[in-house]
């Protein structure tokens, strides 16, 4: 399926950029025709042996649509419900364990507007996202509110979730997530970093 492979091509950009080590971190897209459903990465499989047929398709309310025999939907599936259920307009979610960025979110910081393109791409700074257990649904619960109008937050403990129009977007959004991060750590080593102020 189209939906299939171009999740499975972005997660193994994901992989390839280091965003995600292992397993970790997942990648879905809400379905055109069905908004209430969407396709997601199984659970705990290799993002370079992975084929567009292993993806999961599913209810917003946890019903399994499409799955392999064999296989699962992600164990964070419960965070892209509840964004997708909370915020209409995203179309595409991107979960990563990137290490700048989670470095930030395991000291529940958030990352200040700091980077002239952060404004445009991310809608400001990067919130931190109030702390729940892995796969949970209130994980999910608090991303939504936490986000807010921002293009992805921290998620205290845990990593990065980025939202998007697209695919493209979403992923866009989380690479400039670490990419904000690594700069942040990298200028608070040398000085004070200088905070831009919102337009």
């Amino acid at each position: 399926m189209e939906y299939g492979e171009k999740i499975l091509s972005f997660a193994r950009l994901m992989y390839t950029d280091g965003l995600v080590a292992a397993t970790s971190g997942n990648i879905s897209v809400r379905l055109e025709d069905r908004p209430d459903c969407f396709a997601i990465t199984p659970s705990s499989e290799s993002y370079l042996t992975m084929t567009g047929d292993r993806i999961v398709v599913m209810n917003t309310d946890g019903t399994v649509l499409r799955c392999p025999a064999d296989g699962k939907p992600s164990s964070e599936w419960r965070l892209h419900a509840e964004l997708y259920k909370a915020k209409p307009e995203v179309k595409a979610i991107i979960h990563t364990h990137s290490r700048y960025a989670t470095a930030f979110a395991v000291v529940r910081k958030k990352i200040p507007l700091i980077l002239i393109e952060m404004q445009p791409w991310l809608g400001g700074d990067v919130p931190v996202s109030e702390y729940a257990p892995t796969g949970s649904q209130q994980l999910g619960i608090n991303a939504a509110r936490d986000l807010g109008d921002r293009g992805g937050c921290l998620l205290a403990n845990h990593g990065v979730v980025a939202v998007g129009r697209d695919l493209n977007q979403a992923y866009a959004r989380a690479t400039y997530i670490e990419d904000a991060a690594r700069i942040y750590h990298l200028a608070l080593a040398v000085g004070d970093p200088v905070i831009i102020p919102m337009n």
